[in-house]
């Protein structure tokens, strides 16, 4: 059976979304969404809000979290050519889903591992400002900071780039400054996909690994290595994956063992994008999300 009632991928302004928890869930419920996810990246601090708003709009809520790791096998750049990628993956993106009430002890250490994660984003962030300000784009790093409620990130930084005058555009930010690869981007050392994950299970919950065609990676032997380290399911199901690849990433997932996933990776209504419309096959989705 296929449903367009799952959006398993959203972020709002604890990471780097445009639209608060409440407005997020509005969003969900107008476009028909019966099971959402919320996840922020790196950062679990929406869930209370996100339970409350989505009881509210009749909407089952799984507990979520978008995790950067360490890109862990190399990439293609033909691969990436193809997919419209113009700089290799500076970090894989892995999602975590756990049950309603996660195992607590399992939660407390996945949240004490989390915390520096989180921790971390700040000082990078006030490193790559001073970078932007060294290139003369005069950027006040309380004006970005602000701009965050929970998780800050460099899109925060390209809208303070975009109020100031300095880019016409977020992508433009990304493109000449902020993006992997660029004059302003400072890296950070990464969990590994086994290390995130065994947390995750140790909570109860289940990983996926989010938009497979970013990385520049074969999809059979990215999924093989998805395998391998423990990753329950794959993101097939993604607004930036074509019929063909959806399909191809489908079958080559129930060939391993690996659930999919779907998610409309909601960040704002900008270029026309909005939450949920993702069919998917609801009986290849991990038993943890397709029992809600």
């Amino acid at each position: 059976m296929w449903s367009s009632s799952f959006d398993l991928h959203c972020h709002t302004t604890h990471s780097d979304g445009a639209l608060s928890v409440e407005e997020l869930a509005d969003a969900m419920a107008k476009q028909h969404v019966r099971v959402w996810s919320l996840t922020d990246h790196d950062t679990i601090a929406g869930w209370d809000e996100a339970k409350v708003a989505a009881k509210e709009r009749n909407i089952r809520f799984v507990p979520g979290v978008e995790l950067t790791c360490a890109v862990e096998l190399p990439w293609d750049e033909n691969i990436l050519e193809a997919s419209s990628r113009n700089r290799p993956p500076s970090s894989w993106h892995l999602l975590a889903y756990f049950p309603y009430n996660p195992i607590p002890e399992g939660l407390n250490n996945f949240k004490d591992w989390l915390s520096p994660l989180q921790d971390d984003r700040v000082p990078r962030m006030l490193e790559i400002i001073d970078k932007v300000n060294g290139f003369g784009m005069k950027i006040e790093p309380s004006d970005v900071l602000s701009r965050a409620k929970g998780s800050v990130g460099r899109p925060h930084l390209a809208m303070a780039m975009v109020d100031a005058g300095y880019v016409e555009s977020i992508d433009q930010a990304f493109e000449e400054w902020l993006g992997d690869g660029r004059p302003c981007n400072v890296e950070r050392p990464k969990p590994s996909l086994a290390e995130a994950t065994a947390l995750v299970h140790a909570a109860g919950g289940i990983t996926s690994l989010a938009h497979p065609r970013y990385y520049g990676v074969d999809y059979e032997t990215l999924i093989q290595h998805l395998k391998a380290s423990g990753v329950d399911a794959i993101e097939a199901f993604h607004r930036s994956h074509s019929d063909d690849e959806r399909h191809q990433l489908w079958k080559l997932a129930e060939k391993y063992g690996l659930g999919i996933t779907v998610g409309s990776d909601f960040h704002s209504f900008r270029g026309g994008h909005r939450p949920g419309h993702m069919p998917v096959v609801v009986k290849s989705l991990p038993a943890l999300i397709s029992s809600a």
